[in-house]
């Protein structure tokens, strides 16, 4: 007897539909391994923690608009050799997000302000933050983005302790 079809609306209505994906294959893992049940639940469990942290890190990934995929890996640090690399990967960690310490990044035009914001940005989302990602310009000169326009609303629904707008 095969009891998946009886559990998906159940899991459904639990909200734990996710662990449909994977339940075929750890409940084979489990008979060849033995596993006891809490080890075979615990593998379920593990697996429906992992997917909804994957997609809330997509969700926040696509939320925060970055223009392309700007990462810290990506940033060539050979191109400014006196831009402070300790700085820059102790931003990473996002320390200055639990201190709520702003960061200005400043610079001639085509220095890689942007990138380095968005990957920060990237940084962050990776430890959960919710970011936005603004350039000043859009903010500037889009009438939509004032106060009672899109990046108002937008600003204030992401507001919070753990917001990371960049203008």
């Amino acid at each position: 007897m095969n009891p998946i079809p009886e559990l998906a609306p159940n899991l459904k209505q639990l909200r734990l539909s996710g662990i449909l994906d994977s339940l075929e294959s750890r409940n084979r893992q489990a008979i060849e391994a033995k596993l006891a049940y809490t080890e075979f639940l615990s593998l379920l469990i593990h697996d429906e923690v992992a997917r909804r942290d994957q997609k809330k890190f997509e969700l926040r990934l696509r939320r925060a608009a970055f223009r392309a995929g700007k990462s810290l890996e990506g940033f060539d640090f050979s191109r400014l050799p006196n831009l402070n690399r300790s700085l820059i990967h102790d931003l990473a960690t996002g320390r200055y997000l639990q201190e709520k310490a702003p960061v200005l990044i400043v610079g001639p035009c085509g220095t890689g302000k942007s990138h380095l914001a968005q990957a920060l940005g990237h940084c962050a989302v990776r430890q959960g933050v919710d970011v936005l990602f603004y350039d000043a310009g859009s903010v500037v000169c889009q009438p939509d983005h004032g106060a009672g326009g899109r990046y108002g609303r937008t600003q204030n629904r992401h507001a919070g302790p753990d917001s990371f707008v960049d203008h």
